[in-house]
């Protein structure tokens, strides 16, 4: 097989392939097969029939196409491990010969990853934030926890975010006719949190003690879909939270401390872990975005407008901005796969059988499934191949990541590895990973604490 490579732009070339008759002998054999089983022939079994009479009957064409159809893709396949082209999308291909007893000629345009080189790993500068906390940031895990233990004090004034409202809400037609899924009496509601209707916070806030305000409601689901509602909520209470004292008596009731100095210390050490351990987090999301900073790579238009078009086949394009928006987010994604894919070739990056069921097990409750089913939905969906290359591009940005220095915002450089064992010796310890205290508080109707659990379990992120 003969083939000539053509380079159309950077991102496309052009394949022209010849392929010698005597190549396409085990095609023309598997089409005569293939033929003989599709078709009934009287006085001959099925899938007997011989190869004079299948040209007899169906002409000699009809079995030169069934071979092209089978060699063509083999033939392209192999004339891009031949000159190691990586495609990207479906090829456009053209037979421009094909005559009984002597060739097969056709060409194949396609889109191709670009070539470019990748930078000096060992040059590359992460950023990462500070691990000290600021005054601010333990006064606001203090507040946080104070909050936790406030009470609720009626006041005669209008709303304002923060402040827990009791309303009674009512949905009706335009026709007047009571909506009963938007009923309720005295419901206790933190103004500013957006947890009730669409609008509701806008509706009410500002609004005092029996004070009724009105605004307009269009569900999303429901029997109530796409029909505007209009929803009277009626303030019959407007209360505020008081925060009990930071002082010693509060670090004994809240935690496992007499002195508020030494609370204040603890959440400062905390918060100190914390940012420790977003650091290395962090440092993972901004090594690609700063390798990605150091390469100019051209990318394919074509391949681009596809994914675009993809994209929006569901009919939901809100216009220009979103389908900018959309682009170059498509545009970003395909410049970072062509990175992490050179770079995971560079490096021989492979990905074991062990690495595979850690991701399944990683990915699998995001999808609401157990690892197993997961599996078995990715294998019966043929998406096997892409979780192994997201696993291999995770670890080609791991090794960049080894390379770089990574420092924090005043220049300190952040010892990575020192920041994994501390996670590992975290987990081994069974300690939950997050910022916040959970705290068991038992509080009244009226939002009073009336009972806390004696002791506390601290958890460090």
């Amino acid at each position: 097989m003969k083939t000539d490579v053509e380079t159309l732009s950077p991102t496309r070339v052009k394949l022209t392939v010849e392929v010698p008759f005597e190549e396409l002998q085990p095609s023309m054999d598997a089409a005569y097969g293939r033929i003989a089983q599709s078709v009934t022939v009287p006085g001959f079994r099925k899938g007997k029939v011989p190869a004079r009479i299948i040209e007899q009957r169906f002409g000699r064409g009809a079995v030169l196409e069934e071979a092209v159809n089978d060699a063509l893709p083999k033939a392209y396949d192999e004339a891009l491990r031949d000159n190691n082209i990586v495609p990207l999308g479906r090829p456009d291909i053209d037979v421009t010969e094909l005559e009984d007893g002597k060739a097969l000629s056709f060409t194949a345009e396609v889109d191709i990853r670009p070539e470019f080189d990748l930078p000096d790993y060992s040059s590359l500068t992460v950023t990462v934030a500070n691990a000290t906390p600021s005054d601010a940031d333990v006064d606001e895990q203090l507040d946080s926890l104070r909050g936790r233990f406030a009470s609720l004090k009626d006041v005669d004034r209008a709303a304002a975010d923060g402040d827990v409202l009791l309303v009674d809400i009512a949905g009706a037609t335009a026709e007047g006719d009571a909506v009963e899924d938007l009923v309720g009496n005295a419901l206790s509601y933190e103004l500013g949190t957006d947890g009730m209707l669409p609008g509701f916070d806008d509706a009410v806030r500002g609004a005092a003690k029996d004070e009724v305000r009105t605004f307009e409601f269009t569900p999303e689901n429901g029997d109530w879909t796409g029909i505007p509602l209009t929803v009277t909520a009626t303030v019959t209470a407007v209360r505020e939270r008081e925060l009990p004292a930071l002082d010693d008596d509060f670090a004994q009731l809240a935690s496992e401390f007499d002195t508020v100095a030494e609370l204040r210390a603890d959440v400062a050490e905390r918060l100190t872990r914390a940012k420790r351990l977003e650091q290395g987090a962090e440092a993972r999301n901004n090594v690609l975005d700063v390798i990605m900073g150091s390469v100019d790579i051209p990318l394919p238009e074509g391949v681009i407008a596809a994914e675009i078009e993809a994209h929006f086949e569901d009919g939901h394009d809100s216009g220009d901005e979103h389908r900018a928006e959309v682009e170059e987010q498509t545009r970003q994604s395909l410049k970072s796969q062509f990175i992490l894919d050179k770079i995971a070739e560079k490096e021989e990056v492979s990905v074991g059988e062990t690495e595979l069921s850690a991701w399944l097990i990683q990915q699998a409750p995001r999808y609401g499934m157990g690892p197993d089913a997961f599996a078995q939905a990715l294998v019966e969906a043929g998406q096997v191949p892409m979780a192994i290359q997201d696993i291999r591009r995770a670890k080609a940005l791991a090794v960049v990541l080894e390379s770089a220095s990574v420092v924090d915002a005043d220049g300190n450089a952040v010892d990575l590895k020192a920041l994994d064992e501390e996670m590992n010796r975290l987990q081994g310890l069974g300690e939950t990973i997050e910022v916040d205290d959970e705290i068991d508080v038992y509080t009244d109707e009226d939002g009073n604490v009336v009972e806390v659990d004696e002791t506390i379990t601290v958890t460090e992120q």
